[in-house]
């Protein structure tokens, strides 16, 4: 098919606020095409628009786990013929306080590891068609993929995973830039809820990671894990 715009396309998941909203909108100032969704409806209107006094804007709000929302995702760019860049950002923290893992509910574990590395393989699944070498896919990690931070068992687990997903993925698919990368804390509605009732001001914004992502969408870096502060 081909593609009805000459721009760059993008998907980003999760991106009503933080991080995935920092990211479109410096993509959408670059004239970007997005396809950008959420869980909450009126957030995600409120980001389309804003970002679409810059760039043309398709929302699709919806949870990532469910296939009838991934499906929808996948119409809107197979109406665009291609896809540039697939940013898996959306993921979500588990109970928050975060229980130890020997209290650590089973069930949301199992919610935990379905949003968080299931459901990104599933939309690399179902967007492959519209993949071409070449293709960006950022998948969103933590540091907590890496260290033992007490009581970060269930969503730090979920990241290792997706860390390990990645480098296979990109050991398979050596046409494609894969990246996984750590953004580093920011002060966000996650953070916050990791951390209830603190004082999370002093957290860098989600705007101080985004140069980074930027340079492994603009350049030639190879498939890898990164920081985005050391980049940007």
């Amino acid at each position: 098919m081909t593609s009805t715009s000459p721009r760059p396309i993008a998907l980003i998941t999760g991106a009503s606020r933080g991080l995935g909203l920092a990211l479109a909108r410096q993509l959408a100032r670059q004239s970007w095409h997005l396809i950008i969704d959420a869980r909450g409806a009126v957030a995600l209107e409120a980001a389309r628009a804003e970002l679409a006094q810059y760039t043309s804007v398709t929302t699709i709000a919806g949870d990532i786990n469910d296939a009838g929302h991934r499906q929808a995702l996948a119409q809107a760019v197979s109406q665009q013929g291609r896809l540039d860049a697939l940013i898996n950002n959306a993921s979500i923290l588990g109970p928050s306080p975060q229980p130890e893992l020997l209290d650590y509910p089973l069930d949301v574990l199992e919610q935990v590891y379905r949003t968080n590395v299931v459901a990104p393989l599933a939309l690399v699944q179902m967007m492959r068609p519209y993949l071409q070498p070449g293709t960006r896919i950022i998948n969103i990690t933590s540091d907590a993929a890496v260290e033992g931070y007490e009581g970060w068992g269930g969503y730090g687990s979920s990241k290792a995973a997706l860390e390990q997903l990645s480098h296979i993925l990109a050991a398979e698919q050596k046409d494609w830039r894969v990246y996984w990368v750590d953004p580093g804390d920011m002060n966000t509605q996650m953070h916050q809820e990791a951390f209830p009732g603190e004082d999370i001001s002093d957290r860098p914004s989600p705007e101080t990671s985004v140069p980074g992502l930027l340079v492994l969408l603009q350049g030639t870096h190879p498939s890898g894990r990164y920081t985005a502060r050391s980049l940007g």
